[in-house]
């Protein structure tokens, strides 16, 4: 009998040391796959919008999350041959009017709904023009759609943005 109480508490030992130890590798990781997490389910960060024409990167926005829980996003930097930071909104009709473009809120107002963003709305500097605005993640947190709808968003068209990961986060 004394053989089999020592023989079971050994046991239970060493299940108690692999028990501590699995849950100490476990618990590493547990903030890694949070943040892998976070990332493909959130817009906030920094993306490359794409050039309509040429396919190539136009721009860095950078999405973030204001206290109410709502998107924003500003441009951070032009991209590419044809990029003037000193580019003026020539076309914009509101208070942005002749304000720089690097810098501008391009998107605001965008509320979660589900796996979606919507309600908000989108600027394009180059036109000038406003437009509703709904977005939503693909291809793990990568690529970002983003609509520009009059009206109804079947009304509209759709860009999909890159995740810039090079780009350290700016606040």
């Amino acid at each position: 009998m004394t053989r089999l109480t020592e023989s079971t508490r050994r046991l239970g030992t060493r299940l108690m040391m692999i028990l501590a130890a699995v849950s100490i590798v476990i618990g590493s990781n547990i903030p890694a796959a949070y943040a892998q997490t976070t990332a493909e389910s959130s817009p906030v960060g920094v993306w490359q919008t794409i050039d309509d024409h040429t396919g190539q990167p136009k721009a860095l926005v950078q999405i973030s999350q204001l206290p109410d829980g709502t998107l924003s996003g500003k441009v951070l930097t032009g991209l590419g041959a044809e990029h003037d930071p000193l580019r003026r909104c020539t076309a914009c009709t509101d208070a942005r009017k002749d304000q720089l473009v690097q810098g501008m809120v391009i998107l605001s107002g965008l509320k979660r709904d589900g796996d979606n963003w919507d309600g908000g709305e989108i600027l394009d500097p180059e036109s000038g023009k406003l437009y509703k605005c709904k977005l939503h993640l693909e291809n793990q947190g990568l690529s970002l759609v983003v609509r520009g709808y009059i009206g109804f968003s079947l009304i509209g068209r759709s860009q999909t943005w890159r995740r810039d990961t090079g780009t350290p986060k700016v606040e």
